[in-house]
């Protein structure tokens, strides 16, 4: 097993400045708009996105919530046992503009299955979706990001990883050759 860095702290901050921007640019001051993290791993993206645009760029009022996507996976009862997230999205989301946060998009199912899910909550207005990592080559479903921080060419052996201070220690995202 190898591993390689792709992104290091810095970098990582500097994506994250860019997407953040980026959302001002298309949303302004997020009056009609929701932050939605996909737990467990966009929670925590979703979590710095909106930190960085109250606290650095002063957008107030920025809605966020969590949605567990567990039970509305297509692999949801193959074999192995999912343990289920807590979904906490105290807001309706009916005719707003609704952006899906995640860490990295491999194959799409997971934005498939949060896209049904959302359902419980409102209709919204319009979907986005924002990833820090893409990865393009393995996508089972018709599915892009409207914003990405880095796009990865990854083959199946190959598992991209995204780590956070709040739990690793410091912020990065790793290649790991399995």
């Amino acid at each position: 097993m190898s591993q390689k860095i792709l992104l290091n702290q810095k970098e990582v901050s500097i994506i994250l400045h860019r997407l953040a921007c980026q959302l001002i640019e298309n949303h302004l001051d997020f009056k009609n708009t929701v932050l939605i993290g996909i737990q467990p791993r966009g929670a925590q993206l979703a979590t710095r996105l909106k930190q960085i645009l109250t606290e650095e760029y002063n957008v107030n009022d920025v809605l966020l919530g969590f949605l567990d996507i567990t039970f509305f996976r297509d692999d949801f009862r193959r074999g192995e046992t999912l343990e289920a997230n807590k979904t906490q999205i105290n807001f309706l989301v009916e005719n707003k503009k609704v952006i899906f946060v995640d860490d990295v998009l491999y194959t799409g199912r997971s934005i498939n299955a949060a896209l049904t899910a959302i359902q419980s909550f409102g209709r919204p207005s319009e979907v986005e979706l924002l990833v820090l990592i893409d990865r393009r080559f393995s996508r089972h479903l018709p599915i892009q990001p409207d914003y990405r921080g880095r796009q990865v060419d990854a083959i199946n052996n190959e598992k991209v990883v995204v780590k956070w201070s709040e739990t690793a220690g410091e912020d990065s995202v790793e290649l790991i050759t399995i």
